[in-house]
């Protein structure tokens, strides 16, 4: 078994993430298998050194420790324009100038009905023509969305937490109604989560993938690419979320469950893992 816990470097890891980090560290630690780091810090803008070494420095206070170097999403961009350019040639991309804006708008129309899919309003199609590729024409430097209905094909992938126990079926047609025509590479990265994870996931040789169940519905999006890019697939636990007694979820910028708050108040790791509802560490 081989598992990874993935946090972007954009704020302070919360009780949330630590769920995250101790299951799949002890899932892996359990079975005799690898529990591997990846760094998801595409997003530049918002990424920084400090939130960086706050989360090692958290993550083994946790008493986690890792498998091998650490991966970052930003020294493999190279990788990810590669499997663009795959998809690109093979007609599966088209280029999008939308706004959110644009996409709001088209989808208040009267005449079109307001669907939601994994990534918020589901496209409506504009650019899917205009934006498609000409003969010779190689991958731009633009956004770039799949187009569903080409790329689209009947998928499944087995699902072993509780909450989505099973073996879940998606039909091509569920995909090109409910999910839509889905960005994979945004012009100000280059990429998207949706394509990066996939990617990064096969490199590392995940075999199983353990994260909060607000990503549940994407994980569609991730078994088409794996397919699409003949990459194996993963056996998925997407688990419950922490929330607040308010039953808010847990984010980033909520520094008051941030696990350097529980430690500068006298938390221990045994209290951190008590506190998320996993046993003690063996």
């Amino acid at each position: 078994m081989i598992t990874r816990f993935a946090p972007s470097p954009t704020g302070p890891l919360h009780l949330g993430h630590a769920y995250s980090a101790i299951l799949a560290h002890d899932m892996a630690r359990n079975t005799g298998g690898k529990f591997l780091l990846r760094i998801e810090d595409i997003d530049q803008s918002r990424a920084r050194p400090h939130w960086e070494e706050q989360i090692f420095d958290d993550l083994r206070w946790l008493g986690l420790s890792w498998d091998g170097p650490v991966m970052r999403q930003s020294e493999r961009l190279n990788i990810y324009r590669e499997a663009l350019d795959n998809l690109w040639q093979r007609d599966f991309l088209f280029a999008c100038n939308c706004t959110r804006r644009d996409i709001e708008a088209a989808v208040s129309a009267p005449q079109e009905g307001v669907s939601y899919g994994p990534d918020g309003l589901i496209y409506p199609g504009t650019c899917r023509e205009s934006g498609a590729r000409k003969p010779g024409q190689t991958l731009p430097d633009a956004a770039l969305r799949l187009n569903m209905a080409r790329a689209a094909q009947d998928i499944q992938f087995e699902e072993i937490c509780e909450i989505h126990r099973g073996t879940h079926h998606i039909s091509r047609t569920e995909l090109i109604e409910k999910v839509g025509d889905v960005v994979l590479a945004r012009r100000d990265m280059g990429t998207s989560y949706h394509l990066a994870v996939v990617l990064d996931d096969a490199a590392q040789r995940i075999t199983h993938v353990t994260r909060g169940a607000d990503l549940f519905d994407a994980t569609q999006i991730h078994v088409l690419l794996q397919n699409l890019l003949e990459l194996p697939t993963p056996t998925y636990c997407h688990h419950d979320l922490i929330r607040d007694k308010n039953g808010k979820r847990l984010a980033k910028r909520d520094d008051a469950r941030a696990i350097a708050t529980y430690r500068a108040d006298g938390a221990s790791p045994a209290d951190i893992r008590r506190m998320v509802g996993l046993p003690p560490a063996t």
